[in-house]
C-alpha cells in the first residue's frame, strides 16, 4: 500500500468547557480539526502512511496546527502557505435534548482563496494510491472546486482510488450548488460515504422508510439509494452509509451498512453509544473504511471496523479519533464493556 493523501481545511475549534454554553464562556479551549485532517489523523493512529493536503496561512497559529498533525504522525510536507487566515469554528457541545451548535468563522480562509497555480499537481500526488476528500472543500469557494477538479481528474488518470464523503453543510452552500458541482466532481470517485440526509440535500435521493429525527431505519431505502447512485455515477465500486439513530444529543443508536456494485450489501452491528463529542464522528468512520479496504478485509470486516472505530471516536473529546488497530478490532470483535485495562 503505498500513500494515502486528504485533502482539505482544516481549523481552529475554540469550544467552552465540558458542556457550557457560548453564552457562559469565559473562556474558549483550543484544539484543530477538520473533516479530511480528521480522517487522516485516525488512518496514522491505524499505522498508515498518510500525507494531509491543503493552505495555511504564515503565521504562529497555523504553525501550532501543523505541529499537531506532525505530531500525531500525519505528513505536512505538502501544505502550502500562504494567504491571510485559518479557518476557526466555534462548538458549544449539546447534551440530552440541547443539540450541538457550530458557528463559523472560516469567510477567506487560506485555502477557500488557494488557486491551481499555487501547488504543482504532479508533486501533491506524488506516491499517493488513495485519495480522500469531502463536500465540504468544494463548498468553501469557486476556487476550491476548481482545485479540486483538477487533483480528481489527475488522480484519475494516475489510477489513484479515490473516496469521498459527501458531507453536506447548509452553512457553506445551497442545496442547488451543492448539486452542480458535486454532481461532476463525484464522476471520479471510486468509493462514496454517506447518510440519508447528505443524498437528499446534494442529489435529491433519499430512503423510503426511513425517518432521521425519529431515528426510524430501512435498511432497504438504503440499498435503494445505493442503486440509484450507481446508475448516476457509473465510477462508484461501493457505495457506505452511515446509520444515526438520534435518540438524543447524548445517547445515539449507530451502525453502518456497505453496498456493492452488483446490488449485495452487509450492515454493521449496532452500538448504542453515550456521546461525549460526536464531532469527527463520521470521518473516523471514513477512515475506518479506508482501512479494510486496503487492508483485504471482507465486506462484512470491514464495515464492522469503520463503525466500531467511529463508535469509539464518539467517546474521545475534540475532532480526532484517537484509537489503535488494536483498540478497534477489539470492540468490533464484541468486546464492548468498557472495563478498566490492567
Amino acid at each position: 500500500m503505498g500513500k494515502i493523501l486528504t485533502v482539505g481545511e482544516i481549523m481552529m475549534r475554540l469550544q467552552p468547557a465540558g458542556y457550557k454554553r457560548l453564552m457562559q464562556a469565559d473562556s474558549l479551549d483550543v484544539v484543530f480539526g477538520g473533516g479530511e485532517a480528521n480522517v487522516a489523523v485516525s488512518l496514522a493512529q491505524f499505522g498508515e502512511d498518510v500525507a494531509f493536503f491543503t493552505k495555511l496561512p504564515k503565521n504562529v497559529l497555523a504553525d501550532k496546527c501543523i505541529n499537531q498533525l506532525r505530531g500525531w504522525g500525519v505528513d505536512t510536507t505538502r501544505i502550502v502557505r500562504g494567504g491571510d487566515r485559518i479557518g476557526i469554528y466555534f462548538c458549544e457541545k449539546g447534551c440530552s435534548q440541547r443539540g450541538s451548535q457550530v458557528i463559523y468563522d472560516r469567510a477567506h480562509s487560506s485555502i477557500s482563496e488557494m488557486k491551481v497555480s499555487d501547488f504543482n499537481v504532479e508533486e501533491v500526488l506524488k506516491d499517493v494510491t488513495w485519495l480522500h476528500w469531502t463536500g465540504i472543500t468544494p463548498a468553501l469557494s469557486e476556487d476550491a472546486v476548481k482545485f479540486m477538479r483538477v487533483l480528481l481528474r489527475t488522480a484519475k488518470l494516475k489510477g489513484i482510488t479515490v473516496s469521498c464523503d459527501l458531507n453536506f453543510r447548509k452553512k457553506l452552500w445551497t442545496t442547488v450548488e451543492a448539486n452542480k458541482a458535486m454532481s461532476e466532481l463525484v464522476n471520479f470517485v471510486d468509493v462514496l460515504i454517506s447518510n440519508e440526509e447528505d443524498c437528499k440535500d446534494v442529489f435529491g435521493i433519499e430512503a423510503t422508510g426511513t425517518d432521521i429525527t425519529s431515528g426510524v431505519i430501512s435498511d432497504k431505502g438504503y440499498v435503494e439509494i445505493g442503486k440509484q447512485l450507481f446508475e448516476k455515477f457509473p465510477s462508484l465500486s461501493k457505495v457506505a452509509f452511515t446509520l444515526r439513530e438520534s435518540l438524543s444529543a447524548s445517547e445515539n443508536g449507530w451502525s453502518g451498512i456497505l453496498i456493492d456494485k452488483d446490488g449485495s450489501s452487509v450492515k454493521s452491528k449496532r452500538y448504542l453509544i453515550q456521546i461525549v463529542d460526536r464531532v469527527g464522528g463520521g470521518d473516523s468512520f471514513g477512515a475506518g473504511l479506508i482501512y479494510g479496504l486496503t487492508h483485504g478485509m471482507s465486506n462484512q470486516e470491514t464495515i464492522e471496523y469503520a463503525v466500531a472505530a467511529s463508535c469509539l471516536k464518539h467517546t474521545v473529546e475534540g475532532d480526532f479519533n484517537i484509537a489503535s488497530v488494536d483498540e478497534v478490532m477489539k470492540l468490533a470483535g464484541g468486546d464492548g464493556s468498557g472495563r478498566v485495562q490492567r
